[in-house]
């Protein structure tokens, strides 16, 4: 797992954070976890492969022909890591 050190914190928020841990029943240091879990993975939040696939059922789907031109021209390679140099 990673580590993130937070610089500059103001002291009043550090002490609201420790307030609402004790009120959750959990560390500081677990508090903020579950705050930027929040931050960053919303529950009502939209996955764009849900979104394809939602809309996909709202339409009518794909027929076999439409599925199997998407099967032609996929990229079959497996994935490579970007390279920025």
């Amino acid at each position: 797992m990673a580590n993130v050190n937070v610089r500059n914190l103001p002291d009043e928020v550090h002490r609201a954070i420790r307030i609402q841990a004790a009120q959750h029943g959990r560390s500081t240091e677990a508090e903020i976890r579950a705050i930027l879990e929040r931050a960053a993975k919303p529950e009502n939040r939209v996955k764009l492969g849900s979104l394809l696939a939602a809309s996909a059922r709202e339409t009518g789907g794909m027929t076999e022909e439409e599925h199997a031109l998407f099967e032609q021209v996929r990229i079959k390679s497996p994935a490579r890591a970007a390279s920025f140099e």
